[in-house]
């Protein structure tokens, strides 16, 4: 009897999951809907602006500012597959079908995945621009850059899709109550049932597979770049190029570093509370998203003297609007008796 009941549960599989956010702040979740919905606002419009700059203007339609662009883009997917969900959640439990969640983990890891690529074509991009600048536009060209780009299209799905596929085959039996804020792939194969070994394993071969390949390829063409930088004899030519692969690295450092605490942290998930692991996911998420638009639109001095160029045209199109004004207020005053 006890056989056939513990087979029973086994075949039970949960279509609908609950998403429980943080749970120790579930008095408070309220108040985390408006930080949250600010650094949602704050991510979507840094990053079209920049994007909206690199369109516009066609002295940027360059290879690395197209792959500047390609990555913001992606950044903007990935916080829209998470924070309507996440702030739903703060309001009342979202409540997502497998298949939901199953759409959502794919394009969380796929632009995930496409920033690491992104990240790839820009270090060949530099490594051209800086070791070969002689042939940097035979080279660099708009074919060239097309592949690039269906080739991260290609190797994130190539990723992201097995993923999705082994979540999809695993039985939810132990219980539909997700603590987490999204369905990830840790999160839904922590309240799976039946031997995981191969799951578990495959989701870490494929994360050490690519970020170990990833990262030597990128400190690799890297450590060239700065090596062919530092034998550039002009010193503003010099200081230009050590500049922009400080951009890059900046954007690298802040993605791998990110999504390394948050791996460390699920790995020691018994030491550490399921809110912290909560939030460095979150980190995890939302903080490239954040940071990238920032670090090149301050330090990549092309877009940031249009954005400055924008900002200085709308400031004088106020003052322009508010002349009449001072103008109509200074006849009045003539007017009026001393």
């Amino acid at each position: 009897m006890g056989k056939n009941e513990n087979t029973s549960i086994f075949n039970i599989s949960y279509a609908n999951f609950l998403l429980m956010g943080f749970p120790g702040l579930q008095e408070g979740r309220l108040l985390l809907i408006f930080p949250f919905t600010f650094l949602y606002v704050t991510i979507i419009s840094a990053n079209v602006l920049v994007i909206h700059i690199v369109v516009a203007q066609r002295n940027l339609h360059q290879p690395m500012y197209v792959l500047i662009a390609l990555l913001l883009a992606g950044n903007i997917c990935a916080a829209t597959a998470v924070m309507p969900k996440m702030l739903e959640g703060f309001v009342h439990y979202a409540n997502p079908s497998l298949h939901g969640c199953l759409a959502q983990m794919f394009f969380i890891y796929f632009t995930l995945l496409l920033d690491y690529n992104l990240l790839l074509a820009m270090a060949l991009d530099r490594y051209v621009a800086i070791c070969h600048p002689l042939r940097y536009t035979d080279l660099m060209t708009s074919r060239l850059l097309s592949l690039l780009t269906i080739f991260a299209l290609t190797r994130s799905l190539g990723v992201a899709v097995p993923s999705v596929v082994l979540t999809a085959r695993a039985h939810f039996c132990r219980t539909a109550v997700v603590q987490h804020f999204t369905c990830e792939y840790i999160a839904l194969l922590s309240i799976a049932c039946g031997d995981l070994t191969f799951n578990n394993q495959l989701g870490l071969a494929i994360r050490l597979v690519t970020v170990i390949f990833d990262l030597a390829l990128l400190g690799t063409s890297y450590t060239r770049i700065i090596y062919a930088a530092f034998q550039i004899s002009s010193r503003g030519a010099r200081a230009k190029a050590l500049h922009t692969c400080g951009s890059h690295l900046l954007v690298i450092l802040t993605i791998y570093l990110s999504g390394l605490s948050s791996s460390i942290v699920f790995r020691m998930a018994k030491s550490v509370s399921q809110d912290v692991q909560n939030l460095l996911s979150a980190i995890y998420l939302l903080l490239p998203g954040a940071l990238n638009p920032l670090i090149y639109g301050v330090r990549t001095r092309e877009i940031r003297q249009h954005i400055e160029k924008m900002l200085c045209k709308r400031e004088s199109l106020q003052e322009v609007g508010e002349q009449p004004k001072r103008l109509q207020s200074m006849r009045v005053d003539r007017k009026l008796p001393g």
